[in-house]
């Protein structure tokens, strides 16, 4: 080895902070050619003599960014939406084979047209809320004794997602089923491409496209076209957390501040990016400042709490919006003592526990099995922060309240962090075989994400 090559040491990949989720480095990584040795010695003047011009960089014009940008989203957006399309077109396929929505209620339900179902339930206060606004009050139901003691009210439902409806309803001529619909496909849309970046940025674009497809694919999966908020909340969630692991606070703090006027559980969100903060603020503070973190830490409970707040205002009670929950739906917090009551009674064929539906909570009872088989596998891959405490957080809230066990499935919408251990798993799959078999778990999605959701549960 000569004096001019000693001089410059092989080059070595830098070790990654996820190096069980990385491609492996390339191994024919060498010292570049050193014009001074004798090899290239016939070459040493033209070296000596200056670098050369460089081109001219090619212009990026907005044809090419639009190019890039087809490149880069273009596989998510077309897995997602057809496994969506192909599980869509089996559920409305089941509901107009079974008939049996014609004879319900058409809030509870029912409707002339198999669509119509997708706005009932939930979907129906949120048409109210669009277009009459709020009327809070705690309103007792004459002589009652039992669980329900108020009469429901729509302050229970956040107000993000009908301001939505009713914004895109004026601005294209569309009735508010339909603005509602609009608003939850293109925010599904949204959604995949948050969680596909997650997935990506960990474990390759292989990953991303594979969680991407389980978005479509997951248990309560429903709902994401449907007159409800789930889609948009999950949108709101994993940029949320994208933007969190890009450390770009202030967006991150944004979007934690809209899902808060989105949906209660929103508290997972905003715990999930304090602690992000605060541990960004313990390791990074000479290098970032504490200013960026420490504002979007202030930001994100905001709309929460002042949904809250205006609730209380508005109802005389400081807590009217859980008392209104717990009296108009028997919805509060119990420890998980009715989970506990639903997961030893399903197995051994019970259903005599409190909103017992059959083959909902039957679906519910495997969701959680998988939560817990898959929350281990995302443990082991040491995910950031702000990852597993959004996941932790929601599968406390989720599990440890009364409410329709059915639903779970649903609720667990937010927790897609789980996918990671199965979308790691997927980049072994050559893109055929992922793609049939995500396409065989689309169609069954049609019934046991929609079907035994909306017909056999109340969503």
């Amino acid at each position: 080895m000569t004096a001019a090559t000693s001089a410059h040491p092989p080059r070595r990949t830098p070790t990654s902070r996820w190096p069980a989720l990385d491609p492996a480095a390339p191994a024919d990584a060498t010292t570049p050619p050193d014009p001074a040795t004798p090899a290239d010695a016939a070459t040493a003047p033209a070296a000596l003599a200056g670098p050369p011009t460089p081109a001219p960089p090619t212009p990026f014009t907005p044809r090419a960014r639009l190019r890039a940008a087809a490149r880069r989203l273009g596989p998510p957006l077309l897995l997602y939406g057809t496994l969506k399309l192909l599980g869509f077109v089996v559920f409305l396929h089941l509901l107009d084979a079974a008939g049996d929505f014609r004879a319900k209620h058409p809030r509870f339900g029912g409707g002339a047209r198999p669509w119509d179902v997708l706005g009932t339930w939930d979907g129906w206060w949120y048409q109210q809320i669009a277009a009459h606004g709020y009327h809070p009050e705690l309103r007792p139901v004459p002589g009652a004794t039992g669980l329900i003691t108020l009469e429901g009210n729509s302050a229970a439902f956040f107000p993000l997602y009908p301001a939505l409806m009713r914004l895109v309803s004026e601005v294209t001529g569309l009735g508010l089923f339909g603005a509602g619909m609009l608003v939850s496909v293109v925010a599904s849309f949204v959604a995949a491409l948050g969680i596909h970046a997650v997935a990506a940025h960990l474990g390759g674009r292989r990953a991303g496209l594979a969680a991407a497809g389980l978005w479509a694919v997951w248990p309560g999966s429903g709902v994401e076209w449907a007159v409800y908020s789930d889609s948009l909340y999950v949108a709101l969630a994993a940029w949320a957390c994208h933007l969190v692991m890009r450390r770009r606070w202030l967006g991150a703090g944004v979007l934690a501040f809209a899902a808060g006027l989105n949906r209660p559980t929103a508290v997972s969100l905003i715990a999930a990016l304090t602690v992000a903060a605060l541990l960004a603020i313990h390791r990074h503070r000479r290098t970032e400042g504490v200013l960026f973190p420490l504002t979007a830490v202030a930001v994100a409970p905001t709309g929460l709490l002042g949904y809250l707040a205006w609730v209380g205002h508005r109802t005389g009670d400081p807590l009217g919006y859980f008392t209104l929950q717990s009296g108009a739906w028997a919805h509060e917090f119990d420890y998980g003592r009715q989970t506990l009551d639903v997961l030893t009674s399903v197995p051994v064929g019970r259903f005599d526990y409190l909103f017992a539906w059959r083959f909902a909570d039957t679906v519910g009872v495997g969701v959680v099995l998988l939560a817990f088989l898959l929350l281990p596998l995302l443990l082991r891959l040491r995910p950031p922060a702000v990852l597993l405490v959004h996941t932790g957080v929601t599968l406390l809230l989720v599990l440890g309240s009364q409410q329709i066990f059915g639903n779970v499935s649903r609720y667990l919408l937010p927790a897609f962090p789980l996918f990671l251990p199965l979308a790691l798993a997927a980049r072994r799959l050559s893109l055929p075989v992922l793609c049939t078999v995500l396409a065989v778990a689309a169609t069954a999605s049609g019934s046991y994400a929609g079907y035994v959701l909306f017909e056999l549960g109340v969503p």
